[in-house]
């Protein structure tokens, strides 16, 4: 037994240190953005080594993909994206309308929470190789999530074109860059953008009753 609560301690306080460093590099990409961002300015902000940061991350641009990844999904849980319970309901959904509400509802608050984090990858990308990597894998992410997407919307109706096009239509749609266009330029809240994206995504992906007829 003390062997295992010592254990299980340890693991908590890794888990603790973890979500320290995450929390104090996120705020610092935010603020300063990427390139002024150092691994040390991080561990000095989470009260750590930089052994500890690089143990623990690796890299500066796999500390940025965990902070994106958390922003995301809104905690730090290691499960993937198309494992998390929002996809039993759009699973369950049985109208285009119903399914992209539920997509709406998760897009909208992983946007406001991770745009300006995803957009530093891109626009740093040009001139650094382990962004340029990283952007290309983000860009992989989201066409896989909007793959499946377009699939269970295939399945409550036809599409108005291919999949092919009717998944990067929707991956276009989930661009972050909208989401910053719309909501931190344009002043939307989140409820109108995620009323738009979903009305947008319909009239995109979903042929009109008189087509289908």
């Amino acid at each position: 037994m003390p062997r295992t609560y010592r254990s299980d301690r340890r693991a908590a306080q890794a888990a603790q240190t973890r979500r320290r460093v995450l929390a104090a590099a996120s705020e610092l990409f935010e603020r300063q953005g990427y390139a002024a961002t150092t691994v040390r300015a991080v561990a000095g902000q989470a009260g750590v080594s930089v052994q500890t940061v690089e143990a623990l991350f690796g890299s500066k641009p796999r500390l940025l993909k965990a902070c994106i990844d958390v922003a995301i999904a809104g905690d730090d849980e290691a499960v993937a994206v198309l494992d998390r319970e929002w996809t039993d309901a759009a699973r369950a959904a049985r109208t285009p309308a119903e399914l992209l509400s539920v997509v709406a509802g998760v897009l909208g608050p992983a946007q406001e929470r991770a745009a300006g984090l995803v957009l530093a990858v891109f626009e740093g990308a040009a001139s650094d190789a382990g962004l340029e990597a990283l952007a290309d894998e983000m860009v992989r992410q989201r066409r896989g999530t909007a793959s499946w997407i377009v699939r269970e919307l295939r399945r409550t109706s036809p599409l108005r074109a291919s999949e092919r096009e009717s998944v990067e239509s929707l991956w276009t749609l989930m661009d972050p860059a909208l989401h910053a266009r719309l909501v931190r330029r344009l002043g939307w809240s989140r409820r109108r953008y995620e009323r738009w994206f979903a009305t947008s995504a319909e009239h995109l992906l979903v042929p009109d009753r008189q087509e289908s007829t």
